[in-house]
């Protein structure tokens, strides 16, 4: 990731961060006049954050105010990784910095097209297509796949209580969950493997704590502040869209942020596919 894209980033989330002083009463003197300075920063022409728009931030970040909108980030589009590069922002300021693996893997950069990665794994060539999510994206890809191995589908754990960007009354989840209906019934993905990747299970396993379950999917009969019981329900949700019960679902929780985890989960995904391959062609 190159220097100048991490700050980038970095002056991205300040700029959220600034923005949301609008959307809570801040508590420390000053905050907004914080808040302008960071509001101020040309985020096109600046290559390096000074160390008064440095402070600013700092001092924006520990007002109470401040805490309180990032606690309500549902009700708007605020990156899950916000918190991350605000705590840590004295080391991604400095002249000196270079991104580490963590900070180049919580970067969040919407897919738009289709986009291919090939890649060897363990002397196997995989064929990665990775395709836009979004609504305005799909009409580029949904008709465009024919004999597709296995697909992927990835879901956002700690989405159940935020709203769509495009449409600000709709749920994330049922949005994604009615999508996942749509691609496995699709006649192009009738015979391709399906494995469900539920990512995100370290946010969803804070956000818990605090956002119920049940305010966002009534149907909920679970504890609330019970990750195990919020993660196979949210399970169930997507195993219930599969009107073809003799077809299996190859599910996964994930944290993509995880090396160990990401590793464990693509080595019993290789697995799975090759075992697939095998059987189709009556090779075992």
């Amino acid at each position: 990731m190159p220097e100048r894209g991490g700050r980038n980033l970095l002056r991205l989330q300040c700029t959220d961060t600034a923005n949301s002083v609008q959307k809570s009463s801040t508590r420390i003197p000053f905050s907004k006049e914080n808040a302008q300075v960071i509001r101020e920063v040309e985020v096109d022409k600046v290559s390096m954050l000074s160390r008064d728009q440095v402070e600013a931030i700092k001092q924006l970040w520990q007002d109470p105010g401040i805490q309180e909108c990032y606690d309500r980030r549902r009700e708007y589009q605020l990156s899950d990784s916000a918190k991350y590069y605000l705590t840590d922002i004295d080391r991604i300021a400095m002249p000196s910095f270079v991104p580490t693996q963590q900070d180049v893997l919580r970067v969040r950069v919407p897919t738009t097209g289709i986009i291919e990665y090939p890649f060897n794994l363990e002397d196997i060539i995989f064929r990665m297509v990775d395709v836009g999510g979004q609504r305005s994206e799909r009409r580029k890809w949904i008709h465009c796949f024919e004999s597709v191995t296995s697909i992927i589908f990835l879901v956002a754990l700690s989405e159940y209580d935020q709203v769509l960007a495009e449409c600000d009354n709709e749920n994330r989840m049922e949005e994604s969950k009615a999508l996942f209906k749509t691609i496995i019934t699709y006649p192009w993905f009738l015979n391709s493997s399906v494995i469900l990747f539920l990512n995100k299970k370290d946010l969803l396993e804070e956000k818990i704590m605090y956002s119920h379950l049940i305010s966002y999917f009534p149907e909920y009969k679970g504890p609330k502040q019970d990750v195990k019981a919020a993660r196979d329900f949210i399970l169930k949700l997507y195993q219930d869209q599969n009107p073809d019960k003799e077809k299996v679902i190859y599910s996964h929780f994930t944290c993509a942020t995880d090396t160990e985890n990401i590793r464990f989960v693509f080595a019993a995904v290789k697995d799975t596919i090759l075992q697939l391959n095998l059987r189709e062609f009556n090779l075992v």
